[in-house]
C-alpha cells in the first residue's frame, strides 16, 4: 500500500466523525428553525383571532362541513360522524395520559428512567401550557351549529389538537429513534402526523372548535414537541438522559 493510500485510510474515521457531527448540527438547526416557525405562526394567528379577522373564514369552513338544508347535521352518513367521534377521543386527556403511561412503562422496563421523567415533563407541561393559553384568550366556542361532543373549556387553542400533536409527535420521535432503517422511521412519523391531523379535523367536523382554534393547536403543539426533541438531544449528548437511538 502506497503512502497516499495509507494516508486516506487513516483519514476515513476522522472524516466520518466530522460528517456525522455536521449532519447532527444541521438537523439541530432545522429543528430550531421549525420551532421558531411554529411559535411565530401561533402568535400571528392569535393576533388575527383577537382582532376578529378569522371570523369569516372560520364560519365558512364550519358551515361547509354541515348539511346546507340542516346545519345541525354534519355532512356524510351517520357512520362518518361516529368515526370522527372515535378520532376526536384520541386527543382527549384520558387517552393521552393512558398512552403516555403505557410508553413510560415500556421505557421504565428498559431502565430508561430519566427518559421517562423527560417524557412526563413534556406531556404534563403541554397540558399546563394549553390550560394557561385557554384561560388567557378565553374565546367562546362556536355557536353556529350544535356541538357533537361535550365541551367545558374555552375554545382557543384547541386542546385536542395541541395535546395530540405534542404527544404523538414526541412518542413517534421516540419510537423512530429505536427503529433500524429510514423507511420505518418515516412511516412511524407519517402515521403520527396523520393522527394529529385527524384529531384536529374531527374537532371542526363536530362543531366544537373554530378552524383557527385547531390550526393554532397544531402550531403550538408542534413547537412544543420540537422544543422537547431539542432538549432530549442536548441531554443525551451531555449523557444526562439515556441514549435511545440504535446504531444502523
Amino acid at each position: 500500500m502506497s503512502m497516499s493510500q495509507r494516508f486516506i485510510v487513516a483519514l476515513r474515521p476522522l472524516l466520518g466523525a466530522a460528517g456525522s457531527a455536521v449532519a447532527r448540527e444541521f438537523r439541530t438547526l432545522v429543528l430550531m428553525l421549525l420551532t421558531g416557525a411554529g411559535i411565530w405562526g401561533f402568535i400571528e394567528l392569535a393576533d388575527e383571532v383577537a382582532e376578529g379577522q378569522t371570523r369569516a373564514v372560520d364560519t365558512a369552513i364550519l358551515l361547509a362541513l354541515r348539511n346546507p338544508a340542516d346545519p345541525t347535521d354534519p355532512i356524510g352518513p351517520r357512520w362518518v360522524e361516529e368515526m370522527f367521534r372515535d378520532f376526536t377521543a384520541l386527543g382527549g386527556v384520558g387517552v393521552i395520559v393512558f398512552i403516555t403511561l403505557g410508553v413510560a412503562g415500556y421505557l421504565a422496563l428498559l431502565r430508561k428512567r430519566r427518559t421517562v421523567l423527560l417524557l412526563a415533563i413534556a406531556v404534563v407541561g403541554g397540558l399546563l401550557v394549553n390550560t394557561l393559553l385557554k384561560l388567557g384568550f378565553d374565546r367562546p366556542r362556536p355557536d353556529l351549529v350544535p356541538h357533537g361532543a361535550y365541551v367545558y373549556t374555552a375554545s382557543f387553542p384547541s386542546g385536542h389538537a395541541m395535546l395530540a400533536t405534542a404527544t404523538y409527535l414526541t412518542l413517534g420521535a421516540l419510537l423512530a429513534r429505536v427503529l433500524p432503517d429510514r423507511r420505518t422511521k418515516f412511516f412511524v412519523l407519517t402515521m403520527a402526523v396523520v393522527l394529529c391531523l385527524l384529531v384536529g379535523f374531527s374537532r371542526v367536523y363536530l362543531g366544537v372548535h373554530w378552524p383557527s382554534d385547531v390550526a393554532a393547536g397544531w402550531m403550538i403543539g408542534a413547537a412544543w414537541a420540537l422544543i422537547w426533541w431539542l432538549v432530549a438531544r442536548w441531554l443525551q449528548r451531555e449523557r444526562i438522559v439515556e441514549e435511545t437511538e440504535t446504531e444502523a
